[in-house]
């Protein structure tokens, strides 16, 4: 299995402040159901089960950070993605869930 290291929202933060947020791909795989409960207003969202057909429109030339409601899903498609040539790929540990107890507690929680 390729190499996914695991991000907390915290460290994602330290490392892409919000000024160097375009230095970064913050991928939201939930449902879109879910995105109209809480979202982070940098993510682009792909649905997991979408990203197979649609990884042609992620830049693999940026880290990207993956992320899900509470990092399970997010781990299995950075998997994915780690396998089909993107090489500076994380897993956001705790996903939305735990950047609203860490980073923004204006976002949701459910």
């Amino acid at each position: 299995m390729p190499r996914v290291l695991e991000l907390t929202p915290t460290d994602f933060r330290r490392r892409w402040p919000e000024e160097d947020s375009a230095d970064v791909v913050l991928l939201d795989v939930r449902e879109p159901q879910e995105l109209t409960l809480a979202k982070v207003r940098q993510a682009i969202h792909i649905p997991m089960r979408e990203v197979p057909q649609r990884q042609h429109e992620l830049d693999s030339a940026k880290p990207l950070v993956v992320m899900c409601h509470s990092g399970g899903r997010s781990r299995r498609v950075a998997e994915f993605l780690a396998t089909n040539g993107f090489e500076e790929i994380y897993n956001l540990a705790g996903g939305i869930d735990a950047w609203a107890q860490e980073i923004d507690s204006s976002v949701p929680r459910y």
